[in-house]
């Protein structure tokens, strides 16, 4: 049964278990210790004929509640970060094509050059939906820095920074970061700073986003690998802790598997 279903049932009194086995499974959905207890407290006192709006509207009051995005009515620099295995590389390129779609005019700069690999993946999806990618040495800064000027003096709506994937634990390379912004800034506005979260990433994720988060300013979420099994529960943790929305959702392999975050669906698949 799902997860609201069993939540509700125990509320009337017609489920077996008992409210610590519900915990557990809340839990198990990532929600974390602190929001698990928070919603089983509030089940617990509520009143049989109002649990189900209650426990819904409960949830929707965790989601941030301003702007979720429009990146297709704004213009400026967007750096995409993460740790490594997010699937970093092809939610920019998703997010590239999401905006071609829209009659935007896009640019992306491969920044992570850790990685040839990632360059050269980056170029290839740039290839293959008609974005121009701007590469150079070993230098991130340097490759954030020419973008940069390219944007600028060639009118794009959007510059797509990929940055290399990183541990939030070394400083060294979150300060390397820092720097990326710092030298794009010289030359054009940041206009989204958006972290990639695997949606089987579990606590840990928290820790990820206020590391970043306190690195470089980070306004927003692209939730990935929502096509398997994960719920996703530390992304509505992050945003009820630390107020960083979800923007985008990114599913399957395909470029087109990416679609703007919507908190009904999140809210049910969460639950389900």
């Amino acid at each position: 049964m799902a997860l609201f279903s069993r939540l509700v049932a125990k509320i009337r009194g017609s489920a077996p278990g008992d409210w610590d086995e519900l915990e557990r499974s809340l839990i198990e959905a990532d929600l974390g210790r602190k929001n698990a207890a928070d919603l089983i407290a509030l089940a617990k006192s509520t009143r049989s004929e109002s649990a189900e709006s209650a426990l819904q509207s409960t949830l929707s009051s965790w989601l941030w509640s301003g702007e979720r995005s429009n990146l297709l009515d704004k213009s400026g620099v967007v750096l995409i970060v993460g740790v490594n295995g997010t699937g970093k590389t092809t939610s920019v390129a998703k997010l590239g094509n999401y905006l071609v779609e829209n009659r935007k005019k896009v640019l992306l700069a491969a920044c992570d050059t850790f990685r040839a690999a990632a360059v050269d993946q980056l170029r290839t999806w740039g290839e293959r939906i008609g974005i121009p990618v701007v590469t150079g040495g070993q230098d991130p800064a340097s490759v954030a820095f020419d973008a940069a000027k390219k944007f600028t003096e060639e009118s794009y709506d959007l510059l797509l920074v990929d940055t290399a994937g990183r541990l939030h634990t070394k400083s060294d390379l979150m300060d390397e970061l820092g720097k990326i912004r710092r030298v794009v800034e010289k030359t054009a506005p940041i206009t989204e700073v958006l972290l990639v979260l695997d949606a089987t990433t579990g606590q840990n994720g928290l820790a990820q986003a206020q590391v970043f988060l306190e690195a470089v300013q980070v306004t927003g979420i692209i939730l990935t690998k929502m096509d398997g099994s994960a719920k996703g529960g530390i992304a509505l943790a992050i945003e009820r802790e630390l107020g960083i929305p979800i923007r985008f959702t990114a599913f399957g392999e395909s470029v087109a598997d990416f679609a703007t975050f919507n908190p009904t669906e999140y809210i049910s698949s969460l639950l389900s």
